[in-house]
């Protein structure tokens, strides 16, 4: 056979095609998600694996929750359908690093937007607006805050809200820390504890679920405000208002108050009115 020998403009010529080939050039796909606009092969989402009604992995491998909803609704509005959404697990403590490091696109998971926070992320949003909250067996006497002195209130480990109560509200109540939200619900179905505190979304979540259903009950005391952002990496300003704009549909078309209801409705929760989309507040 016989060779053609190959010029050495030739050959720069097919190096530089190689390489920008290698490189993927301009055609849209962006495998982490973390490009500035929509369509590519997959986009990765940070949410909650373990808050029924929020965000939670079942044993089948499917997600649900509220925050579920909301992050597929608006991956659709980017580009992207439900096959092409990477699931991503971010736990509180690492949310803020996950953005930085460009591990997900954005993140929706309880996150509530505060000014130290808005320091280190920019958030779209709120699309929910909470507050904390007591939850208490169906028949409890506890309406009150003030009702828990000398009573079991239970949180997790390291949450400030059982201490903020204790601190502020019921001096003499006993706080009870657990490893999980659902520790705390055991005890307060087999009557170890007298209430759990913590958003009353996530508390919402727990009640809604089957094996609890008519159990229990929120007090609806709001004895905070929890404005639940979309968290964005920081400086992109783009991919912010995308989000906005995605979820302002989300609410005009009513599937933001069809998702409340689907994932709350069980636990009878009284939700207070889709927030006004751009007022970030703290």
């Amino acid at each position: 056979m016989k060779l053609r020998k190959v010029t050495a403009a030739a050959a720069t010529a097919l190096v530089l095609s190689l390489t920008a080939t290698a490189c993927g050039g301009d055609d849209g796909n962006d495998e982490s998600g973390s490009g500035s606009s929509g369509g590519g092969d997959k986009i990765k989402i940070g949410i909650k694996y373990d808050q029924p009604g929020l965000g939670l992995k079942e044993p089948s491998g499917d997600f649900s929750g509220f925050d579920v909803d909301v992050a597929t609704y608006v991956a659709k509005e980017l580009g992207y359908e439900p096959d092409q959404i990477e699931w991503v697990e971010t736990k509180s403590a690492d949310r803020e690093n996950a953005l930085a490091r460009g591990d997900v696109k954005f993140i929706a998971a309880t996150y509530s937007i505060t000014d130290e926070r808005k320091e280190k992320v920019d958030f779209a949003g709120p699309y929910l607006l909470a507050h904390q909250d007591l939850l208490v067996k169906k028949d409890s006497d506890i309406t009150e805050a003030t009702d828990l002195n000398n009573k079991k209130l239970c949180s997790v480990a390291g949450s400030t809200s059982a201490q903020n109560v204790k601190d502020e509200l019921a001096p003499d109540a006993q706080l009870r820390e657990n490893g999980t939200y659902s520790e705390c619900i055991a005890g307060l179905q087999s009557g170890a504890v007298d209430a759990l505190t913590t958003d009353d979304s996530i508390l919402a979540g727990f009640a809604a679920q089957d094996q609890y259903q008519g159990q229990f009950k929120l007090t609806g005391l709001k004895l905070s405000n929890e404005n639940y952002g979309v968290g964005v990496k920081k400086g992109d300003t783009e991919t912010v208002n995308k989000i906005n704009e995605a979820l302002e549909k989300m609410v005009s078309d009513g599937a933001w108050e069809t998702a409340v209801k689907d994932n709350f409705g069980p636990a009878e929760y009284k939700n207070e009115p889709a927030p006004k989309i751009g007022d970030i507040v703290s």
